[in-house]
């Protein structure tokens, strides 16, 4: 990575699905040791604690259309934007801890009000490219990368005052294997690049990554990851609110992370969905540091 100071930010969010408990996440995550396995490789930690989130929305205060506690996610976001252009602009590596995955509108929403051209790899069983009117569940969770390629609701799509934050020829989805008939649309529609576990089972790791940082690292001037644990098959990371079996392995996604340090080409992450309540004995958590090691340059030798 080119900053050698990491500033890591915690977002305690919840509201943008139905299952309690992944507001815990960042709380797991540093129990499970990010900040001593990070400076083990001599980086500065700067951890600036959690942004503040607002309250779930009653039922009786639901909006009439198929979005969920979109106020307070919207509130949330935009303090997470705030957050992570401050970071961007002290040269740190802004590290964002879910958290829900709708956490990444804001943190995509920060990120590209200094790069223009951002590109994000999305490793995740979702495509989280859903809007209100093709969510089966009205959860905002499943909707971030929809919202930050400016498809969607205005107070989700208009954070920090940017419309579009991303371009879909800059993204590539990696490990998708729940995808909804309006995200399948989408993506045709908008050309984006998908590696799906076919692929992954197909072509392997190693060429997807390959393919990956040689289609991101000269049409983009930054790349975002944006981690899902869900992304991981649930055997590894049994923590999460939406498993899907048939996932990328716990190897896999070392594999991935220790390619990606070696591009030089990731200038911000975040790492989503970790469930403590639904875990065992912190296994995920455990599993998201063990992964932000190999990401930061970690080797057996």
């Amino acid at each position: 990575m080119a900053a050698d100071k990491i500033s890591i930010i915690g977002v305690p969010m919840d509201l943008g699905q139905t299952r309690r408990g992944v507001d815990m996440g960042p709380s797991a995550i540093r129990y499970a040791g990010i900040v001593e396995r990070l400076e083990l490789l001599d980086y500065t930690i700067e951890d600036s604690g959690d942004i503040e989130i607002g309250k779930r929305e009653k039922e009786l205060e639901e909006p009439l259309y198929n979005l969920k506690n979109l106020k307070a996610v919207s509130e949330a976001s935009e303090l997470l934007a705030s957050k992570v252009h401050d970071v961007i602009n002290t040269g740190a590596f802004p590290l964002v801890l879910g958290g829900d995955h709708s956490i990444a509108i804001g943190t995509l929403a920060g990120l590209a009000k200094k790069y223009k051209n951002l590109g994000v790899i999305w490793y995740d069983a979702h495509g989280d490219l859903n809007t209100a009117d093709t969510s089966p569940s009205g959860n905002i969770h499943g909707m971030p990368l929809a919202a930050s390629l400016g498809i969607g609701d205005p107070a989700l799509t208009g954070i920090a005052g940017i419309t579009p934050k991303i371009k879909p020829e800059n993204v590539v989805i990696i490990g998708a294997r729940s995808l909804d008939e309006g995200e399948r649309k989408l993506i045709k529609e908008k050309g984006i690049r998908v590696y799906t576990m076919h692929e992954v089972d197909r072509m392997g790791m190693t060429r997807i990554m390959e393919e990956t940082i040689e289609y991101l690292k000269d049409r983009t001037d930054g790349v975002h990851l944006s981690l899902d644990l869900d992304g991981l098959d649930p055997h590894d990371a049994p923590g999460v609110g939406t498993p899907v079996i048939g996932g990328i392995s716990y190897r896999e996604s070392h594999l991935a992370m220790e390619m990606l340090a070696e591009s030089g080409m990731i200038t911000s992450a975040e790492f989503v969905e970790v469930n403590p309540i639904l875990d065992e004995r912190n296994k995920t958590a455990s599993v998201a540091v063990a992964l932000m090691g190999s990401l930061f340059g970690e080797k057996l030798l």
